[in-house]
């Protein structure tokens, strides 16, 4: 039995065309079911096509005119999504010519075309962005939201761990994910009271969903591998991954300077060579690319706009695997489970102010 297809944005990322057809041939020759809707200009597709004979047998090409660009607004998006490849990837889903879509380009156009395209599902008020972290553990870290929502109820970060916890269930093969809120402290009384009241919630219903919950976890925890997902609002979550990105490539560079600052150095460098490429390796965002739409009625995967071929293959294969363990269907699953009357929200929101306690 194949895959739904999957459609691919192949104009998206910093290089385009040649990238992306060759990610998704490597996904091909790794998974030989996939099947693909290639979108963009058809003449560069094709040609791209020449140098993938395997690719070229499983694909069927959509002519695109038009590309987003990566600085254009998601409102100017939307007015060309019938003519770009972007909109046009998402449409297939939408029409069901494809199972999910996958796009490098413009995050905050494909986040606007997805929304309105394919609606958020009943039981969720906001669309989530998760990607994969790595951490000490055996498994990565599921993180959302990370940047689509920038202020959050209770309710939205519910939802959100309810969609974290089924993301996870799949991608890390865990019975029961361990989930935690983002806060400033793991003390009870700390934080806003979105957090607090959403701690509780979620507390009273770990027993009937598939995770295990034990409150709060801070930003220097993320990658110590004790917890499974951690949720947030996308502005704290945006944050925190790009400290995390800047981090990484801090050690690296210094690294790199420090083995190359004398003869010594450069020596030693030899002789921990097979750890630092376990270490190039482990902090390479390839390994781990494509952020997922969680809560809309499809699939949608967001891939980073400077990956390489292997990134945009890894990407492909998170994509091929929703679609076959049925997310959408199991995000939906829970929440009929739950009940969305059994999701509160509180009055006052992120926008209350901290107590000088909790802010200590």
């Amino acid at each position: 039995m194949s895959l739904p297809r999957i459609a691919v944005d192949a104009m998206g990322g910093d290089v385009g065309v040649r990238v992306m057809i060759e990610g998704a041939a490597l996904a091909r020759r790794r998974h030989d079911r996939f099947k693909f809707l290639l979108v963009g200009d058809e003449e560069r597709i094709k040609q791209a096509l020449e140098n993938h004979p395997n690719l070229r047998g499983a694909s069927e090409i959509l002519h695109a005119p038009d590309v987003v660009s990566g600085d254009e607004k998601p409102t100017q998006a939307l007015r060309r999504a019938k003519t770009t490849s972007m909109g046009l990837a998402v449409n297939a889903v939408k029409v069901g010519d494809a199972g999910a879509a996958v796009s490098a380009g413009n995050t905050g156009a494909l986040m606007a075309m997805a929304k309105l395209a394919l609606r958020t599902m009943p039981g969720i008020d906001r669309p989530a962005l998760s990607a994969l972290l790595p951490t000490l553990g055996d498994n990565d870290l599921v993180m959302l939201d990370l940047g689509a929502n920038t202020d959050c109820d209770a309710r939205n970060l519910v939802q959100f761990a309810i969609m974290g916890a089924a993301y996870a269930r799949i991608v890390s093969n865990l019975d029961a994910p361990r989930v935690r809120l983002l806060n400033i402290g793991t003390e009870e009384n700390k934080g806003t009271d979105s957090l607090r009241d959403a701690a509780n919630q979620l507390k009273a219903l770990a027993d009937e969903l598939a995770m295990s919950f034990d409150g709060f976890t801070e930003a220097d925890k993320l990658s110590r591998g004790d917890v499974d997902v951690v949720v947030t609002d996308g502005f704290s979550g945006n944050i925190a991954l790009k400290s995390m990105e800047g981090a990484a490539r801090f050690v690296a560079d210094l690294l790199r300077r420090s083995f190359s600052s004398s003869l010594r150095s450069k020596f030693g460098f030899l002789i921990s060579r097979p750890a630092t490429e376990l270490l190039k390796h482990h902090l390479d965002p390839n390994n781990h690319n494509g952020a997922v739409f969680l809560g809309l009625n499809g699939i949608v995967v967001k891939s980073h706009g400077s990956a390489s071929a292997g990134g945009v293959a890894n990407a492909v294969a998170v994509t091929a695997r929703l679609l076959e363990e049925n997310l959408t269907e199991r995000i939906q699953a829970d929440l009929t489970r739950v009940g969305a009357e059994a999701i509160r929200t509180t009055g006052r929101g992120r926008s209350a102010a901290m107590s000088n306690e909790s802010a200590a």
